[in-house]
């Protein structure tokens, strides 16, 4: 009889629309606080929809700007106390090589973050990591906390332990409609629910999903083309470091790889960009069009990693949800303070999830955050206002 009971629950104290990665820990977060906590999800989990799927992501401490590398250690600490409320490994420590030419501002914010003055020349990197090959002059700086997260896992994993503490997840319920006040309503395709506080984390469907708060946020949801490829040698790549580059001219978005994990004998290279898409229509790409990413990948590869072939093996897609400036959206919506907003996390947010879930718990309680949430406004950007509701 407890079933149906909880199918016609409809009151809560937190609903959080949207069950990825950040909507998932968003809702941990909350659970673990003792708030009665709907997480929706408009597909069947799992799912390979959005930017949450696959199999692997990097994690590191090593960051351009100051205010991620600051929140960096607090997430590696969250990832660990998910793999010990789970008994689950969550993450695989390999390294992270970051590539790029001495005195790249980039670089050197890299380095700064780091704390470390020494750099590795092209015969010092061949030497440690014989699978890579600098270009003349270049440089590369190592991350040893960083490594690999189990993607697909993690979900799961925080998934589990949110509905541990009584969190009630439904997934395979789009939302329909979003009624602001004291109490928002939210009505779905299979019911409608009521809670003082609303959380958004819908990923590349935001930007169409907010307009109905009268939001127009710059959000670009861009096709991202996750590209693996071959070992010559089989083994060279399975113990080799991550890597991404940073102010190398032919890549401006930067390039990153991963270890052969995913895949026995395939490291993942991919670019950090794509191509704009609309998320309801990105698998409506004809198979003969033009994939720039793959040439300039195939290039580089050939130049930096000879152990590889220059054909990709495999080739996935994923989703990506750029703001112009890169930085996240988290914040409360300028009208209606009790509707949070997470998004915008521009392929690089994964590793962040653990302490962006904690601040969009704190958000929605009214707390002050633990961090600095200037970077993160919503107002940061002119015009997002737009109809008045």
């Amino acid at each position: 009889m407890a079933a149906p009971r909880q199918l016609q629950k409809s009151a809560y104290d937190v609903i959080v629309v949207g069950a990825g990665i950040q909507g998932s820990f968003t809702a941990y977060h909350l659970a673990q606080r003792h708030k009665d906590t709907l997480l929706l999800e408009q597909f069947l989990l799992p799912h390979s929809r959005g930017s949450s799927h696959g199999q692997s992501r990097i994690i590191r401490s090593v960051y351009t700007q100051e205010y991620y590398s600051r929140m960096m250690p607090e997430s590696f600490r969250l990832w660990q106390q998910l793999e010990a409320e789970t008994g689950t490994t969550l993450y695989r420590q390999t390294g992270l090589v970051v590539l790029g030419p001495p005195g790249d501002p980039e670089l050197e914010a890299c380095r700064r973050s780091l704390g470390v003055d020494k750099v590795l020349d092209a015969a010092a990197l061949a030497q440690r990591f014989p699978g890579f090959r600098l270009q003349a002059g270049q440089v590369a700086l190592v991350d040893n906390t960083a490594g690999v997260l189990f993607a697909d896992r993690a979900l799961r994993a925080v998934q589990e332990v949110f509905r541990r503490h009584g969190g009630t997840l439904r997934d395979g319920e789009k939302v329909l409609r979003i009624e602001p006040g004291a109490t928002v309503t939210v009505t779905t395709t299979a019911g409608v629910y009521k809670a003082p506080r609303l959380i958004i984390t819908t990923g590349a469907w935001t930007g169409a999903f907010v307009k109905q708060l009268g939001l127009r946020l710059p959000l670009q949801p861009l096709r991202i083309d996750v590209c693996y490829w071959r070992e010559k040698q089989p083994g060279s790549a399975s113990v080799s470091p991550c890597f991404l580059t940073r102010g190398l001219s032919q890549v401006p978005h930067g390039i990153y790889g991963l270890p052969s994990i995913e895949y026995p004998g395939l490291m993942k290279v991919c670019h950090h960009h794509g191509s704009p898409t609309d998320p309801e229509k990105r698998d409506q790409v004809p198979s003969n069009a033009p994939r720039p990413d793959v040439a300039l990948l195939s290039s580089f590869i050939s130049s930096y990693l000879p152990g590889l072939e220059t054909q990709p093996a495999v080739m996935e897609t994923c989703l990506y949800t750029n703001t112009p400036d890169g930085d996240f959206i988290l914040d409360r919506h300028p009208k209606f303070s009790n509707i949070i907003i997470g998004a915008g996390f521009s392929g690089h947010g994964f590793k962040l999830a653990p302490t962006v879930g904690k601040l969009l718990c704190q958000l929605s309680l009214g707390e002050e955050p633990s961090y600095n949430m200037a970077h993160f406004a919503v107002t940061r950007f002119p015009g997002v206002l737009g109809a008045a509701l």
